[in-house]
């Protein structure tokens, strides 16, 4: 088996890579234009290269960025937003995998415990039919927690947001509602 792996973040595939690595040929593949700000985008990007480049991983790279389009679709509507993150990314590695001779493709947004993981397995399969290659299934929810200490442990940078300015804003604005609303005396 050749796996293209989508990779969205380096923190999300160091416990599946740990899994898989000795019992199938993985490529990673990044393509992630859902990332912003830009200077996120990179952090994330010499993130994964750094640890590729420690583990002797090969990584193809696709550094398109798209901002435009991704706030067309995304602001069409909440659900609309991910579903499109989703299918764009899956449908650029099934894509590749095809063109570049790999037998099977698979993501690391299965690897998240926020990610509509149902939705993904979905997608994955539909675009597995469409362009004539394997999905590789694992639930790599399960190594949610090891994934978590092994990237601190080699001190890996680790994002606090899953990508887009949007994610950014549900994960602080609840911090900072609760903090201002603490500070003034309220609940």
């Amino acid at each position: 088996m050749k796996l293209l792996m989508h990779i969205c973040c380096a923190p999300c595939f160091i416990a599946p890579w740990k899994h898989l690595k000795d019992k199938i040929d993985v490529t990673g593949f990044w393509y992630n234009p859902n990332i912003q700000p830009y200077t996120e985008f990179r952090k994330r990007l010499e993130t994964l290269r750094k640890f590729c480049s420690n583990e002797n991983i090969t990584l193809l790279e696709d550094n398109t960025y798209k901002l435009e389009e991704f706030f067309e679709e995304a602001l069409k509507g909440q659900e609309n937003r991910c579903q499109y993150c989703y299918l764009d990314r899956l449908e650029s590695t099934a894509k590749t995998a095809n063109q570049k001779g790999f037998t099977h493709f698979s993501s690391t947004l299965l690897y998240s415990k926020f990610q509509n993981h149902e939705l993904i397995v979905e997608f994955a399969k539909e675009l597995a039919s469409k362009y004539g290659i394997d999905f590789y299934y694992e639930d790599f929810r399960e190594y949610w927690k090891e994934g978590i200490e092994l990237s601190k442990e080699i001190g890996m940078y680790r994002q606090q947001y899953c990508g887009c300015i949007f994610s950014e804003r549900s994960r602080y604005e609840d911090y900072y509602h609760r903090k201002d609303a603490k500070e003034s005396g309220g609940q």
